[in-house]
């Protein structure tokens, strides 16, 4: 009698599932050893990483940079399959070499005298977060003695003591027309916040948690995008893959399995020894030994969160409640073309910085829509091109999903307006007509937080969660507490950005992920020795 290969299903086809895939094929004596697929609900690979092309450029929809070329398998990746060159131009080409243009509501040019102290300011409290020391004297005694306070501090909390306590070492300095000094610092600091929460994908640094900010790790080096686009690095790990291997277009709806208390395992089809049973949405069913769910937090969130949910049993208590700690926020992305007009004369778009008056300002410009006040930049992909890119998080990326491209321009419109009609700088550039040098002509935005085989972008430690919660997302069902269980081991293993504890909400983080459980699986069956 012929003995059955144990069958792993990877569920998703982003970078987590793929390198998973593509470890799992290429070791040595697995191909004897494993039946191997990927089903995949939608109609494309790749998951978070989506390049497209906009106004004649290549962009990213979903991941973007390169965070560190030190020592990242991404850009390892890319050297190798010569991603890093490209004829065709592509966002961020020029690193943003250009200096920024810091302007206030209003139309005040902003010079570097306001606006430095409150960048360096910003960046030596971020340093001091992220684990690295600073020996600025006022800040570095405020950090320490933060640091030390109490339990859930966040990160939100933290930057605003720490301006605070800027303030109080400070004497009073002049403003600009309508803008205090102080307003205006306060506006800067929370342009620099705005920045952040893109970052990080948390909507409220307040929900930030400050603790586990140390524990993330970046590589060393530039970061930088990728020329012939992000979607080249999963291709290139999924060419060594058979045809048919992946499958796409398969959502799964259910994935029973049989933890240590459960019962007898199902007998049909002949599979009674695989303790997996995959439902999809299709009717269809399919059975394994192994499954590996790279599936968003977003969607592992949702799923926690219905009574019918994709698991039965249900994951165990351990699993959900590090699930509903952890934080999964929402970042977009909106490019917009610029409209060729005869009033142009080669006047290209500057690398805007946006000052907006506060909430309880009673300055603000009644017809710039709330979705845009917490937009820290607009700025061209690269130094000459007509595709302007703005981001993002939390309320305002979800809002900005729901805006119909009119309501989009509009907003825009309105902002360029009251920004640069009265500003010296871009008068000067436009010869008086800066409002008719900007007119937008085309859309397009990303929808992350809406797409039901995501539902948001990246993960965050949230206050009250913690890096321990990580590594819980990374452990396998059922939990091997001791060596006496009857359930098959390794039946549901997790994988994907949110499972890794120093490099979540990256890519990298996402492709150590996968290849730890394609290891764990090697492992298991004596392929590999770790």
């Amino acid at each position: 009698m012929v003995t059955k290969k144990p069958k792993v299903v990877i569920i998703g086809a982003g970078m987590a599932g793929i390198t998973a895939a593509n470890k799992l094929y290429t070791a040595a004596g697995s191909k004897q050893l494993l039946e191997l697929c990927v089903v995949e609900g939608g109609n494309r690979i790749g998951g978070r990483i989506k390049t497209s092309e906009f106004g004649g450029s290549r962009i990213e929809m979903g991941a973007t940079w390169i965070h560190g070329i030190g020592g990242s398998p991404v850009y390892k990746i890319a050297q190798d399959i010569n991603s890093l060159e490209s004829h065709q131009p592509w966002e961020c080409m020029d690193e943003f070499l250009d200096e920024p243009l810091t302007i206030a509501e209003g139309g005040h040019d902003l010079n570097s005298s306001i606006v430095e102290p409150i960048s360096n300011l910003f960046k030596k409290l971020m340093d001091f977060a992220q684990g690295k020391a600073i020996e600025d004297g006022v800040c570095s005694e405020f950090a320490q003695s933060y640091r030390s306070s109490n339990d859930n501090l966040s990160v939100g909390s933290f930057l605003r003591k720490g301006l605070d306590a800027y303030w109080g070492s400070m004497k009073d300095q002049e403003g600009i027309d309508n803008w205090s000094r102080k307003s205006l610092e306060d506006g800067i600091f929370a342009m620099l916040e705005n920045t952040q929460r893109t970052y990080t994908s948390a909507g409220d640094l307040h929900t930030l948690d400050f603790n586990a900010e140390s524990e993330y790790r970046m590589f060393p080096g530039k970061e930088i995008t990728i020329a012939k686009g992000y979607s080249t690095i999963v291709e290139s790990l999924a060419s060594v893959l058979p045809a048919g291997l992946i499958q796409l277009g398969r959502k799964v709806t259910r994935i029973e399995w049989q933890p240590d208390d459960g019962g007898p395992l199902d007998v049909e089809n002949g599979d009674d020894t695989k303790p997996v049973k995959l439902h999809f949405y299709d009717g269809s069913i399919m059975y394994a030994d192994h499954v590996i769910v790279t599936v968003s937090l977003g969607v592992l969130k949702r799923e926690i969160g219905d009574d019918s949910g994709m698991f039965s049993p249900p994951l165990p208590s351990f699993k959900t409640q590090a699930i509903s700690r952890l934080g999964f926020g929402v970042v977009n992305k909106l490019f917009l073309q610029l409209s060729p007009t005869k009033d142009e004369d080669g006047v290209k778009f500057p690398y805007l910085q946006m000052v907006f008056h506060q909430s309880d300002s009673k300055l603000r410009h009644p017809k710039i829509p709330w979705w845009m006040r917490r937009t820290a930049s607009l700025c061209p992909i690269y130094g000459s091109s007509n595709v302007l890119l703005s981001w993002f998080a939390g309320a305002e990326a979800l809002e900005l999903e729901s805006l119909d491209n009119e309501e989009i321009v509009d907003g825009f419109s309105t902002m360029i307006s009251d920004f640069l009609v009265n500003s010296k700088h871009l008068n000067k550039l436009c010869n008086g007509h800066a409002e008719s040098c900007f007119k937008f002509d085309k859309v397009l935005k990303s929808q992350w937080g809406t797409d039901p085989l995501f539902l948001g972008s990246y993960s965050y430690v949230a206050v009250g969660s913690s890096g321990d919660d990580l590594d819980t997302m990374a452990e396998p069902l059922p939990k091997r507490s001791n060596y006496s269980c009857i359930s098959p081991p390794l039946q549901i293993l997790f994988a994907g950005e949110a499972t890794h504890r120093t490099h979540y909400s990256t890519t990298h983080g996402a492709y150590f992920s996968g290849l730890r459980e394609a290891n764990r699986l090697l492992q298991h069956y004596h392929c590999i020795d770790i």
